[in-house]
């Protein structure tokens, strides 16, 4: 085996910027058992591209449940850890955040979501003493999410007034979804303490957009979360263990044509809490086109991207860096000639 030399703690350090906003907005808090909800979940994306949700219908217990097993493989030792890895593209990975010279304090585990529901996921198999439990655990977390954000999305078609109600969420529920699932562990970093006085930052996660249509996503109660916001100056989130934080995707925000809005993100990381989060992230099959829905297009509106189908998109993320614009790539740039 090949010895991976350790990064020194400084590469994670964030350079300093500045944060001007003093008076940050509210992130939108959508309530999904009242009838406005559709009204609101439109404004959210429009506006931040980024809301929390309650009253969501997934049950406690299967978030409890498998964030206990997903503490339980994260506390184990590396050696252990390592043999659920490394991931290609899925499985243990440790700091190393894809092929492309992208770094972050953080471990994880990425799931495959085609595997077949009553046999184990190849990762799960090699990385749990009991690797049933863990399916188990993932697979009712899993489905239980997916159809609150299917029904967000239906909410959406709605309010859109889109030619079908599951326009969007049909894409979700294809057997050919491409589906992702991710359990983010950010251990405590006790070594960084005296930089975080002096208004250091260590990178978790860095900045950027999700390509899928949708992203969810679950955190235990240590904070750690940030979006960018218009002005140009991030804004941290309040965890909340309770709730669900959705993200729009750039696939999303392509077939709105530009209406919704994928925000960029990223995580710091702690001097001496650890951070779990648990992200399902929502996609179409790979051979499904992406473009804007004609239905939303209004007379004479030109389309902001060219088609292009998920697997396209999908191979273009994989071979860019985190903070790339890689939706830039599938812009319609319009010459104006003199």
């Amino acid at each position: 085996m090949v010895a991976i030399s350790k990064p020194p703690v400084e590469l994670f350090f964030l350079k300093q910027i500045t944060n001007n906003n003093h008076h940050p907005p509210t992130i939108p808090i959508i309530d999904l058992s009242k009838t406005e909800s559709k009204h609101l979940l439109v404004k959210a994306c429009q506006d931040f591209g980024f809301f929390k949700v309650v009253n969501h219908g997934v049950p406690l217990k299967f978030i409890n449940k498998l964030e206990s097993e997903a503490m339980k493989f994260f506390s184990s030792p590396l050696s252990f850890k390592q043999k659920a890895g490394p991931p290609d593209p899925f499985g243990y990975g440790n700091k190393q955040l894809g092929q492309n010279g992208d770094f972050g304090w953080v471990e994880y585990l990425l799931l495959n979501l085609k595997a077949e529901p009553d046999r184990n996921n190849p990762t799960i198999s090699v990385c749990e003493d009991n690797p049933q439990e863990f399916q188990h655990a993932v697979n009712d977390y899993v489905t239980a999410v997916k159809k609150m954000t299917c029904e967000i999305l239906e909410l959406l078609a709605d309010e859109l007034k889109l030619e079908s109600r599951d326009t969007l969420s049909k894409m979700l529920l294809d057997e050919q979804s491409d589906s992702v699932f991710r359990v983010n562990y950010y251990p405590p970093c006790p070594e960084i303490q005296e930089h975080e006085t002096k208004g250091k930052k260590l990178i978790g996660f860095g900045e950027h957009t999700d390509p899928q249509i949708i992203s969810v996503l679950r955190s235990n109660n240590t904070p750690g979360l940030e979006i960018l916001l218009k002005d140009g100056s991030w804004m941290r989130v309040p965890p909340d263990s309770n709730s669900f934080f959705i993200n729009v995707g750039d696939s999303l925000q392509v077939m709105t044509n530009g209406r919704f809005k994928s925000v960029k993100h990223r995580v710091v990381a702690n001097s001496l809490k650890s951070r779990l989060s648990m992200i399902y992230f929502g996609g179409p099959p790979l051979n499904e086109k992406i473009a804007p829905l004609p239905s939303l297009m209004e007379n004479d509106e030109a389309s902001l991207y060219k088609e292009f189908t998920w697997f396209e998109y999908k191979k273009t993320a994989f071979n860019s860096r985190l903070s790339d614009n890689r939706l830039g790539f599938f812009e319609n740039n319009h010459v104006v000639s003199s």
